[in-house]
């Protein structure tokens, strides 16, 4: 018999991944290096360090003989960085909307004040964006899970700007990641490095303060290997805890649960049987709830109807359509649709029939359990790539730790045992109703149709436009007027004469003041598109206009 080679040569493959991951954290860094040579010599200094760690590992990750030493080298790939991560929040960190709001929650928290319903729009303007709403105003109330505020609150000693809470979230994103390079086996860990620090996307999303990042953080414990939960012991009860963790932390958690329970179900059914199956999720759920609760507690008692208001917000608060999925058909490829709302039901449609799907082909579908939720947003009213790309890392996790010879045993309803096509009608029968949703929504028509011409202007700005409204539908719509140039929603304008609303088969004249005392006229072949949108029923009505920049008269 051979002996085993006690530090045998490195695979080529995990020598090019351990590359790959170095080469990704060149993406980024010099931004950093340029932002700190300015102010921070010490900082531009260690990025400088961290330029000449990347070279020298590139260089050794191909000349290395042993294992060992590529194992070493995947770890100087992960101190780099974290180094870099750590510097670039330093001297970049901004608050974005979300952090803002997590932010003014946790000074009201110190100071015994209520946290869920306020409206705090003084945080707002100055770069700071606005979720608008359908019904022509703007959501400047916390509406997230606790858990991010009260890690954040700690730290408000360290100044009232972003840092505080861009160093919770980043932190929490080194955390996670060095648990996921610990987990992973050792020829992966670099592949950890690089999906989660290497590209820069996730930690610019930290560096913001994204409450996404902390509950990204509490998954990937959870993630890891997740097909061994229900197994019982210390290891459970901590991954148990750690997913009522992240659900405290941001609502997106609360999609991929209800996948890895199914899951866990499935395989634990497989080898226990249904009754020692349903015990062993019941004792996951039992601590995941516990924990989630012991989190909420002092919100609970204290102002229970906001706070549950407050949580379930990004699903009641009405939001403007926007984001890279299906929406665009009728945000930028027609002029609108009178069935918006039907976006909001495919993507919870969606959800659903891919739950049931995972279902019924779960000894097919297991591995990809941390992906199939996210698919959801494509079809929702909010559908931003931040929904997809920050729990990617948690697909390379399962990736790696969750095979699918994992799912061999796993139970499988039996409803028509033995007609497999039946089966998959079966199960593109439960996804024929968000493909109808969808559709409804994308084949509806704008219920306003519009002329706008300037009311009031200078040479390079409009003041005021005249528009002219026409409700081609039976009911009552009342509008809300916003002008475009790009992808984003701007600030609605102010309605100074108009009826409040316009009947339906009727016409109405409006008069709209431009937000900041002035639209500035693009250049000629820009696209300037002017948006209406009503709350009962939700609808958009866009319409391109035409506005030229005027001569200026010569002085």
């Amino acid at each position: 018999m051979t002996p085993v080679e006690p530090n045998p040569t490195p695979a080529q493959w995990h020598r090019i991944l351990t590359l790959l991951a170095d080469i990704s954290l060149f993406i980024g860094t010099r931004g950093i290096w340029v932002s700190a040579a300015s102010h921070h010599l010490v900082i531009a200094a260690i990025v400088s360090v961290c330029y000449a760690s990347i070279l020298a590992t590139g260089v050794l990750t191909l000349v290395v003989r042993h294992s060992r030493s590529l194992a070493r080298l995947d770890l100087v790939v992960l101190l780099t960085a974290v180094t870099l991560a750590y510097c670039a929040v330093s001297v970049s960190h901004a608050f974005s909307d979300e952090s803002i709001l997590t932010t003014q929650a946790a000074r009201e928290l110190l100071a015994g004040a209520p946290v869920y319903g306020q409206q705090w729009p003084w945080l707002f303007g100055h770069g700071i964006a606005y979720t608008a709403t359908v019904s022509g105003g703007y959501d400047f109330t916390y509406g997230y899970p606790p858990l991010t505020a009260l890690l954040t609150a700690p730290l408000l000693w360290i100044g009232h700007g972003a840092l505080p809470e861009a160093l919770v979230t980043t932190s929490a994103l080194m955390v996670g990641t060095v648990v996921m390079w610990k987990m992973l086996p050792t020829p992966w860990r670099s592949a950890a490095t690089m999906v989660c620090l290497g590209f820069g996307m996730i930690p610019m999303y930290a560096r913001l303060g994204y409450p996404a990042v902390v509950a990204l953080a509490f998954l990937v414990p959870v993630v890891v290997r997740w097909t061994r939960m229900g197994a019982g012991g210390p290891a459970d009860w901590a991954r148990a805890a750690c997913l009522g963790a992240a659900c405290a932390s941001q609502q997106l958690p609360w999609f991929l649960a209800p996948f890895l329970l199914a899951g866990v179900y499935a395989v634990r059914r497989g080898e226990l049987g249904a009754r020692a199956a349903a015990v062993a999720v019941g004792r996951i759920v039992a601590m995941a709830a516990g924990t989630w609760l012991l989190i909420n507690a002092y919100f609970i008692v204290s102002e229970p109807r906001s706070w549950i208001a407050g949580i379930t917000l990004p699903i009641t608060q009405g939001a403007v359509i926007h984001g890279q999925g299906l929406v665009g058909i009728s945000l930028y490829f027609t002029d609108g649709s009178d069935r918006l709302i039907w976006y909001s039901h495919a993507g919870m449609l969606l959800a659903a029939g891919l739950l049931a799907v995972f279902v019924l082909f779960v000894r097919r579908l297991g591995p990809a359990a941390t992906v199939l939720p996210w698919c959801a947003f494509f079809l929702a009213t909010r559908s931003q790539d931040g929904y997809y790309l920050l729990m990617t890392p948690l697909w390379l996790a399962a990736a790696v730790t969750v095979p699918q010879t994992a799912f061999t045993t796993a139970w499988q309803p039996r409803l028509l045992p033995g007609r497999r096509v039946a089966r998959t009608v079966m199960a593109v029968g439960v996804l024929v109703p968000s493909l109808v949703a969808v559709t409804l929504a994308a084949t509806g028509r704008p219920p306003l149709h519009m002329q706008a011409a300037a009311a009031s202007r200078t040479p390079l700005a409009v003041k005021t436009l005249r528009v002219r409204v026409t409700n081609t539908g039976d009911a009552a719509l009342r509008p809300h007027f916003a002008v475009t140039t790009g992808q984003g929603m701007s600030l609605y304008w102010k309605v100074l004469d108009g009826p409040p609303s316009v009947a339906g088969h009727t016409t109405a004249t409006y008069r709209i003041q431009a937000p900041g005392g002035g639209f500035a006229v693009p250049r000629k072949g820009t696209r300037i598109r002017l948006r209406a949108f009503t709350a009962t029923p939700m609808t958009l009505s866009s319409q391109d206009i035409h506005l030229e920049r005027e001569p200026v008269p010569a002085k």
